[in-house]
């Protein structure tokens, strides 16, 4: 029994990302045109940052970050550089967040946390207040006429700040899209938004570690000094801590949606449609403006 387990793994796996790939190609199919150039647009930047480290090589592209970095952190106010950039990338579409916090640590080791911690949250409030209050008469002609943004709306306002913090912590939507996604939600409220960006700290906390390590490999001369235990130990380390950070953001992703699913006092026909709306939060936030043409056939439909 034990090996029938065994092999039917392989196949549930498969099963698995067949259901997905069906799912996002599904998805990408409902979307409209500015969507699938910006889908596009990332693919083809992805390949091109693979491609240019794959050019230029791993030790070359690492030795110029250590260097970047060590030029900030002997600045006076490097600090307050970082900090700024923070500010920006929490808007959305930018992205970069997660490699900044991981230049925190190339810059400043651990005591880059509290600057990338600080940060993240400043900018995520200034997101927050800037695109609420930009854009608050399309919030409301929005949640007026999307369903499935009341079903979030009425799912977050009964569950309240624990279920805020819980997306908050979930990689999906991503941060920046996160932070258009709580900005839209009329149900939540600044200090519930602020409070909840808290519960993202263990995930910098790591990412700021695994920066420190990286830079000490990335640099050629400390890199020169060290014996190949000590190598392989960096590398472990840095590995272990993305993994870490990954497989605990995909367990905080099933239990969001699961909590979702599952709201007592809530039927489950707004519990799946609140869970469609996070699901498709970075093209259908309505304080970006990209409108899936599903929606738009779902909003007719329900009219």
């Amino acid at each position: 029994m034990a090996v029938d387990g065994a092999q039917g793994l392989p196949r549930l796996v498969f099963v698995k990302m067949k259901q997905y790939g069906a799912g996002a190609l599904e998805r990408y199919r409902n979307l409209n045109t500015y969507s699938k150039l910006f889908v596009w647009g990332t693919l083809c930047l992805y390949a091109a940052l693979g491609s240019f480290i794959i050019i230029v090589g791993p030790d070359r592209i690492g030795q110029t970050l250590y260097n970047f970095a060590q030029k900030i952190s002997h600045y006076p106010y490097g600090w307050l550089i970082l900090f700024s950039v923070f500010l920006v990338i929490s808007f959305p579409p930018a992205v970069g967040h997660t490699t900044l916090i991981t230049l925190c640590g190339y810059a400043y080791g651990m005591k880059g946390f509290p600057i990338a911690a600080a940060g993240s949250l400043a900018g995520s409030a200034v997101t927050f207040v800037v695109l609420r209050l930009l854009f608050s008469r399309r919030l409301h002609k929005w949640s007026q006429s999307n369903e499935k943004w009341q079903a979030l709306e009425t799912v977050i306002a009964a569950k309240g700040l624990p279920l805020i913090m819980l997306i908050r912590a979930s990689p999906f939507p991503p941060w920046v899209y996160s932070n258009a996604l709580f900005a839209s939600i009329q149900s939540v409220a600044l200090w519930q938004f602020f409070l909840a960006t808290f519960v993202v700290f263990p995930k910098i906390a790591i990412f700021v570690f695994v920066g420190s390590r990286l830079a000490s490999l990335s640099d050629g001369e400390q890199r020169s000094h060290m014996d190949t235990t000590t190598k392989i130990l960096n590398i472990s380390i840095s590995v272990g801590g993305v993994l870490i950070a990954a497989v605990a953001s995909w367990i905080i992703y099933r239990l969001m949606k699961k909590e979702i699913l599952h709201l007592e006092g809530i039927s489950p026909e707004i519990d799946e449609l609140a869970a469609e709306a996070i699901e498709e939060a970075e093209e259908g936030a309505p304080l970006l403006g990209h409108h899936s043409e599903s929606r738009t056939r779902y909003d007719r439909s329900s009219a």
